[in-house]
Order: C-alpha cells, then sequence, then structure tokens
C-alpha cells in the first residue's frame, strides 16, 4: 500500500484548485437511471468512488464514458435495465445504496444489497428505507439484500424523517420524480448536494420546489430527458485546503470557492484568527496575526459545521493557544485520528462523542496510519506543520475523496512525496 511523506516547511502560496464535489457527483451519477436519454456531468473529480459507482451502474445496465481526462461522464441508460445491485460492488461504497430509488422509479422493483456499516459508524438504511415505503415500495430485507418492489408504480406522499439525512433524501427525490402525484419531504436535508441534485434533475425535466430548506415538494411526471449539469465544488475539499495555510501560515486561494458553501466553517476560522476573503475567482486565506487561537466545534447537518470537516480542525486547533472542545453529533467512532496526531505531540482526550484539545506549540512528525478517508488528509495537514517527517501509511482512503493531493500541496510550496507500497 503507498504511503506519503510531508516534510513541515514553512508558509505556503499560490493556488489550489478545488475539485467538483465526490458527494454531489456520486448521487448525480445514479440518476442516469432515470432516463433513456444521456446525461452528461462536468466538473466531475477523479477518484476511486467515482470508479467504484462506474462499475456500478455499468453491472446495472448504464454506459459510463469519460471524456476530457475523467472531468466529464458521459452516461447513458436507454438499454435493458439489471434490478440486482450485488454485494460485491455495494460493499465497498456507502452512496452504493443511492441506486434504491431510481431503479424503484424507473422498473417499479430492485434487489439491492445492504452496504453494511464503515469504520465512522453504521449509518443505518432504515431512514432510507421509511422514506421509500411512503412512497408505496414494499421493502423486504432477505440474505443480506433489500428486495424492493411497488403495486402500480410509486405514489406521491407526505413524509416526514425522523433524521435530516442526505442519503435518504437523495433516493426521496429521485424516486418521487417519477412517482404519480405530488410529494413532499419534510426535515429534509438542506446541503449543497441536495440542491445541486435537484437542479440537475430539474433540467431533465422534474419538477421540484424547496431545495435547500427542509420541506421539499415534487410533482411527479411520466419521463425524464436528457440533460448536461456541472456538479458543485466539493467543500469539503475546499475546507481541507483552506486549512493548509491557517496551519502552515502563508496565503492561498482555493479557486471555486463559495463562503456560502462554508460559511459555518469560515466563522469558527474568524475567531480562530484565520482570515477569509472571498475574491473573483474563489477563496483567499491566511492567518490574521500570531497564533491560532483555540474554538469550540459542534458536528451538524448543514448548515451547521460539517462532521467531514472535524478532523482536519482537529489538526489545527493542535497548535492553538488554549484548549479547544470538539463534539462529534453525527458519527460514532469518528475521532480515530486522534491517537494519530497524539503519536505527533498533539494532547487530546477523548470522551465518547466530546474531543478536548489542549494546544502546543509545535507538533513533531512521526509514522501515522490513516483510520478513513478525512482521518488521513487531517494528518497530512498535521504533517505540513510539524517538526522534521511525517510518514501516512494506509493513504488508499485519500484516494477516494481527494484527487491528486500531492500536486496540489506541491503547487504551493510544501514538501509531499507518494511513496509506492510493496
Amino acid at each position: 500500500m503507498d504511503s506519503i511523506i510531508v516534510r513541515g516547511n514553512g508558509p505556503l502560496s499560490g493556488q489550489i484548485p478545488i475539485a467538483g464535489a465526490k458527494n454531489a457527483c456520486l448521487a448525480l451519477m445514479p440518476a442516469t437511471l432515470l432516463s433513456e436519454e444521456p446525461l452528461t456531468l462536468t466538473n466531475a473529480p477523479r477518484l476511486s468512488d467515482i470508479r467504484t459507482m462506474r462499475q456500478l451502474l455499468a453491472s446495472l445496465g448504464a454506459e459510463v464514458t469519460e471524456l476530457q481526462e475523467g472531468k466529464v461522464l458521459a452516461t447513458s441508460c436507454h438499454g435493458a435495465i439489471n434490478p440486482v445491485a450485488d454485494y460485491d460492488i455495494v460493499r465497498k461504497m456507502r452512496a452504493s445504496n443511492l441506486v434504491l430509488g431510481p431503479l424503484l422509479a424507473r422498473l417499479g422493483h430492485a434487489v439491492v444489497s445492504l452496504p453494511g456499516g464503515c469504520a465512522i459508524g453504521a449509518r443505518p438504511m432504515d431512514i432510507h428505507i421509511d422514506a421509500l415505503t411512503a412512497l408505496g415500495a414494499e421493502i423486504e430485507l432477505k440474505e443480506g439484500y433489500l428486495h424492493a418492489k411497488t403495486r402500480g408504480g410509486l405514489k406521491g406522499a407526505v413524509h416526514e424523517m425522523r433524521f435530516a439525512s442526505v442519503g435518504a433524501t437523495e433516493n426521496f427525490l429521485m424516486a418521487a420524480v417519477l412517482a404519480k402525484g405530488t410529494s413532499v419531504l419534510k426535515n429534509a436535508a438542506r446541503e449543497p448536494e441536495i440542491v445541486d441534485l435537484a437542479q440537475c434533475l430539474r433540467a431533465m425535466g422534474a419538477e421540484i420546489e424547496g431545495e435547500g430548506t427542509s420541506t421539499i415538494t415534487i410533482q411527479g411526471v411520466d419521463r425524464l430527458h436528457g440533460a448536461t449539469h456541472p456538479v458543485v465544488t466539493d467543500r469539503i475539499e475546499l475546507g481541507t485546503y483552506m486549512l493548509a495555510p491557517a496551519i502552515c501560515g502563508g496565503e492561498v486561494e482555493c479557486l471555486g470557492g463559495k463562503i456560502a458553501l462554508v460559511e459555518s466553517f469560515c466563522e469558527k476560522l474568524d475567531a480562530a484568527g484565520i482570515s477569509v476573503e472571498e475574491t473573483a475567482t474563489g477563496l483567499k486565506v491566511k492567518r490574521k496575526n500570531g497564533r491560532v487561537k483555540a474554538v469550540d466545534v459542534v458536528t451538524e447537518p448543514f448548515p451547521g459545521f460539517p462532521t467531514d470537516l472535524q478532523a482536519q480542525m482537529m489538526a489545527l486547533l493542535a497548535t492553538a493557544e488554549g484548549t479547544s472542545v470538539l463534539e462529534e453529533k453525527i458519527f460514532e467512532n469518528r475521532f480515530m485520528h486522534a491517537p494519530e496526531l497524539m503519536r505527533m505531540g498533539a494532547r487530546i482526550e477523548v470522551h465518547g462523542g466530546h474531543a478536548t484539545v489542549h494546544g502546543v506549540e509545535k507538533l513533531k512528525g512521526a509514522p501515522v496510519m490513516a483510520t478513513d478517508l478525512r482521518a488521513s488528509v487531517s494528518l497530512i495537514l498535521a504533517g505540513l506543520a510539524a517538526e522534521g517527517e511525517t510518514m501516512v501509511s494506509r493513504v488508499y482512503h485519500l484516494d477516494r475523496g481527494y484527487e491528486r493531493v500531492e500536486e496540489k500541496l506541491r503547487a504551493v510550496g510544501a514538501h509531499i512525496e507518494r511513496v509506492q507500497g510493496e
């Protein structure tokens, strides 16, 4: 397995282009199952998770072609569709469950493997099942597979989710656009990825109102047509690279960034002494003066502080002046990066869903191990600010969510290289 070596070497300077959002693209790609006409996605990220979704869609009968070195995905599903999403593919990636809603809407039946848990929590499917059942689906679990069917097609309904699940909101949206009548989803997720999916579906002929709020209304239509849609900027990659100059010093412009995508995150950076300025081409980030100040963070659904930036924020606060408390309210087991940061000299105490971080003046380079996607990049950020050399192993997690991370950081002056595994 590959490793990444980082050597702390002071301030960064330059520009980092931010890719299209992984989580948005993984929801947009299954939308091709809803129409016989082509769906083209531009500004697509080049990641291993996108390749996994390509593999899954191909197994279902869709065609996905990469153009412009993978930045454009030309998709089509005009032939026979296989309704079975096999465990061997679904187990690789949580977002595979997003084919359930489109398959039910297009075919009226589907057999989709349970994706199982993951390193940062169980992420149960029952919220998805409840949402689709409200639309008239009958879903039964047999031998690790969800067997779903409808009697005469899906029908519009009013449904309130007990938790604002992003994935369940996406599955409901893609199912409801072809359901008969009007559907209303209450306590819907409000993330930019939801807005992006709704805009894409609308471009395909869907009738949707209220995306970005907690109540979304969908008027079912008979069919959807083809469209071309640009994938929204990845707010998690954006926030991650905004932290690079915050940790190391210097000034970096994140191209394509907008404050509206990361507003609550920017508020915490401001409190910590980090300046964020919106420019014509992105966001310019630098320290205001002196050492970063401690701040408390609570992860919440959008528009709150993103759970996917918690690990990276902990790396910043490990060198802050004072004591910070981070509360993780979205996923259990999401402090597994803390012991690895402690190997680098960080002072962190974890108690259940709370982590107390006592800032130290300097971290020290050390061999560390990535435990999940966001943890891996948090260790790289910590290595940029540490004295000496940090080797991050098991970086296959990293390639699921960050494209060409070494190349982007080297372009602004970081000393970072990938070492090929044996």
